[in-house]
């Protein structure tokens, strides 16, 4: 189980990152693409987010962001952070013309595609969500505050990760993250590291009702 409060949370006075992912949709159940469609939790959504919020609670936050999403919005209220600032950069990949279809519909028409190497038409590519990550990451890095908390998206949030690193971001492709899974981003003494990833509550273990 994550410790918020736990000695790697402000190596060297350098900040650090912690990131959940909105709770469930239906969407997200089904493993449909969902970026502009603005979809609510569903029950087992709003349960995954209060749990979330049971953990991220025990931890003393400079700074907490969310999606402008209104799955983001739900997700950051029901685990305690209704007063999370809106980050207009952290909103999901967008898929464009892919928008609210499968991966197996889409390699129907493009076979072996994925978000991270293939072509989305009318969507954003790697390279323009990279630099969104970019701006996040180097705000969070300017904050001055020891912990910030960023609710977004399964696929951006990633994308995150890998340029938290300094890496690609088709790096993302090897950072499977689930809903309301937590993550935190830190540092080996001055180089960037990925301290815990999709983290679930102890809690989780059970059937989620």
């Amino acid at each position: 189980m994550p410790t918020p409060g736990g000695e790697s949370a402000a190596a060297g006075g350098r900040p650090t990152l912690w990131l959940c992912r909105h709770g469930e949709t239906e969407w997200s159940h089904s493993g449909r693409h969902t970026s502009t469609t603005d979809l609510d939790l569903t029950p087992a959504g709003r349960v995954q987010a209060q749990r979330a919020g049971a953990v991220l609670r025990e931890g003393d936050f400079g700074r907490v962001l969310r999606s402008p999403m209104h799955r983001a919005r739900q997700t950051a209220e029901l685990a305690g952070f209704p007063d999370a600032v809106v980050e207009l950069d952290a909103t999901e990949w967008a898929y464009g013309d892919y928008e609210g279809l499968t991966t197996d519909q889409i390699r129907e028409r493009d076979p072996g595609w994925t978000i991270w190497r293939g072509v989305t038409p009318g969507g954003e590519t790697a390279a323009e969500v990279a630099a969104r990550a970019d701006r996040v990451v180097a705000h969070v890095r300017g904050t001055g505050v020891a912990r910030v908390l960023l609710f977004s998206h399964g696929h951006f949030l990633r994308v995150v990760g890998a340029r938290w690193l300094g890496l690609p971001a088709e790096w993302g492709e090897r950072l499977k993250l689930g809903t309301a899974a937590l993550c935190e981003l830190g540092w080996e003494r001055e180089v960037p590291a990925v301290v815990q990833w999709n983290v679930r509550p102890r809690l989780w273990t059970g059937p989620t009702p």
